[in-house]
C-alpha cells in the first residue's frame, strides 16, 4: 500500500487514472471518519485500515463479475459488517478545475455554526463554509482525504432557472485554486445536470462507509 488515497485523487483530478487492467488497489484510510470504495474504469480502490488480505478474500467471495465486485452488494455488506460502518448510497464522483475570478452570482456567507446546512455538512466534512443565494445554498468543505467537496441546495420554488448550475460553478471560483469534487446521487438527475453543465466531469463511482 505504497500509494495514498490523496495521491490517487489528485491524479484523477488531473485526468490521470489507475491502469484500466481489472486490478485492485488497497490503501489506508486518510482518517478514521472515512472508509470506502472508489471505482474507476476497470480499476477499484478500497480505502480501509482493514487487512488487505481480508479485502481481496471478500471480493473473491462476491460471486459476480470481478470488475464489479468492489461495488457489489455482497462485498459492501461484508465490508460494513466487518468495520461496523454504514453506507447510504453509491455516488457518481465528479471533479472540476478551479476558475479565476469571483462568482457572478450574489452570495452571502453564512457564519453561524448552528445553521442547519453547516450542522449537516460538518458530520462528513471539515472546514465547512456555507454561502446563501436568493433561492439556494452552496456548501464547501474538506471531505474524503482532505479533498474540497461542494454541495448545493435549491429551493423548490427557485428550480428550473439554472440556479443549481450557477451555484456549482461558483464553487469553482471560491475554491482557492484547487479542484472541486462533488458526490452526486445517480438518481438525482437535476443535480447531475447542474454539475455537468457547470463543467464538472465524471471520474468514477464512490461508496463511502461512515463510522457510526
Amino acid at each position: 500500500m505504497s500509494e495514498s488515497l490523496r495521491t490517487i485523487l489528485d491524479a484523477a483530478a488531473r485526468g490521470v487514472f489507475p491502469p484500466a487492467d481489472g486490478s485492485l488497489t488497497v490503501v489506508r484510510q486518510h482518517s478514521h471518519r472515512d472508509a470506502g470504495v472508489l471505482a474507476f474504469t476497470a480499476h477499484s480502490v478500497v480505502f480501509t485500515d482493514e487487512d488487505p488480505g481480508w479485502v481481496r478474500g471478500a471480493l473473491d467471495q462476491a460471486g459476480c463479475d470481478p470488475l464489479a465486485a468492489a461495488m457489489n452488494a455482497r462485498f459492501l455488506t461484508a465490508f460494513m459488517d466487518r468495520t461496523g460502518r454504514t453506507n447510504d448510497t453509491i455516488d457518481l464522483l465528479a471533479v472540476a478545475a478551479p476558475l479565476p475570478g469571483g462568482p457572478s452570482l450574489a452570495l452571502v456567507e453564512v457564519t453561524g455554526r448552528d445553521h442547519h446546512r453547516v450542522v449537516r455538512a460538518r458530520e462528513h466534512r471539515d472546514d465547512v463554509r456555507v454561502w446563501a443565494a436568493d433561492g439556494g445554498v452552496l456548501v464547501l468543505g474538506r471531505g474524503v482525504a482532505g479533498r474540497l467537496e461542494a454541495a448545493v441546495e435549491v429551493d423548490e420554488e427557485a428550480r428550473h432557472r439554472g440556479l443549481g448550475r450557477e451555484l456549482a460553478g461558483a464553487a469553482r471560483r471560491l475554491s482557492g485554486g484547487e479542484p472541486v469534487w462533488a458526490q452526486l446521487a445517480p438518481g438525482n438527475a437535476r443535480s447531475l445536470r447542474a454539475f455537468l453543465a457547470a463543467g464538472y466531469r465524471a471520474v468514477g463511482a464512490e461508496a463511502l462507509l461512515c463510522a457510526r
